[in-house]
């Protein structure tokens, strides 16, 4: 039996895909492992589905002045030791990565012992974990045409992102249920993260009554960022995280509000969801959001609002001027071409595994 190690964490943006091609993976008789962080959100997703699971130490160079600049790569050094001793003992084929930084001890240590490992950058130019694993890498996957330029030629392959089957069968009056809302108004979804978003969040509850006079609101806010005084609101639900209702809050919502990361994107794109990225603003990041955004209004597929642009005015009025066009948006995303990126992703995993069998 062919063996795969998953790899990948940090926010469930370097998960979800992963998970896309489980199922897939599982059909060709593969046996999966996971290598993840000890303590990050892609523990309990990858245990809930049954797949083995190991952690190990990671750390993040951060983009600022900071003490754990010096102490995190340390971390990323007992990390690699520690993912070397899992992959001398599971002895896999070959390692798939989605990024994040506990993805560079594991493709490190794979280099090192001869597995050969495949990785995968969503964003339009490669982060900083994946730009350490590049060189490790026998191919790198991408989502967009223009990231190619960033990689070596023998390395690219523009795949795409897997997205998730389950999101594309969810159930619009089992969601209307389980939120206790009405058919009378549309539904706006506004999507952080699992992290959650403090702009996204700010700006639907400063212009929630105005909001409520014409839509219900289903707010995802991230872990910590309930309101309790807003509990019981009729037309309103917060949740921190969710997962098992997912893609039927999908079914039901009319318009979405999310970040500009590029798997979130990839998946409003897929289910031709019309929506209104907020990107995060090139102060807090190295600005791929910004770069996803614009790329995706440029297609017609997104409405695009910078944070510093927000007002109560502006945001009021570009969800109305969304929902009023939504059509042109649902028909462009519908007609665009996204190819069969877990099929693309397969075959080179199947390649590589092959590969080490011979």
């Amino acid at each position: 039996m062919k063996h795969i190690v998953l790899t990948g964490g940090g926010t469930a943006g370097h998960v979800t895909p992963n998970m896309a091609l489980v199922p897939r993976l599982r059909e060709l008789g593969y046996e999966i492992s996971y290598i993840g962080s000890k303590d990050g959100i892609e523990k309990k997703l990858i245990s809930e589905m049954g797949i083995p699971y190991y952690g190990v130490s990671t750390g993040k160079l951060c983009r600022y002045l900071s003490l754990k600049n010096v102490s995190d790569p340390f971390k990323v050094l007992l990390g690699t030791a520690e993912a070397r001793s899992v992959l001398k003992k599971i002895r896999p084929d070959v390692v798939f990565s989605k990024g994040g930084f506990v993805a560079v001890p594991v493709v490190t240590a794979a280099s090192r012992l001869g597995i050969p490992a495949i990785i995968h950058e969503s964003d339009m130019t490669p982060g900083l974990a994946n730009r350490l694993c590049i060189s490790k890498a026998v191919k790198v996957c991408c989502n967009f045409p223009e990231t190619a330029a960033y990689l070596p030629a023998d390395k690219a392959v523009v795949s795409g992102t897997p997205i998730r089957e389950e999101l594309m069968n969810g159930s619009a009056e089992k969601a209307r249920e389980f939120c206790g809302f009405t058919a009378e108004k549309p539904v706006i979804l506004a999507v952080g993260g699992s992290l959650g978003s403090v702009a996204i969040n700010n700006a639907i509850r400063s212009n929630l009554p105005a909001l409520l006079e014409k839509y219900q609101v289903i707010h995802l806010c991230g872990k910590g960022n309930l309101d309790p005084s807003l509990d019981g609101t009729p037309g309103y639900v917060q949740y921190t995280f969710i997962k098992k209702e997912l893609a039927d809050l999908f079914a039901l919502a009319d318009l979405v509000v999310s970040r500009a990361g590029a798997n979130a994107i990839c998946e409003l794109c897929a289910l031709a969801k019309p929506n209104l990225l907020i990107p995060l603003s090139a102060a807090a990041s190295r600005g791929d959001q910004l770069l996803n955004a614009a790329s995706y209004e440029k297609q017609g597929f997104s409405m695009v609002l910078q944070e510093e642009d927000i007002t109560p005015e502006r945001f009021l009025s570009d969800i109305d001027r969304l929902y009023e066009n939504r059509e042109e948006f649902i028909t462009k995303m519908k007609n665009s071409s996204s190819g069969d990126s877990i099929g693309t992703i397969l075959t080179l995993i199947e390649e590589c595994a092959d590969h080490q069998e011979k």
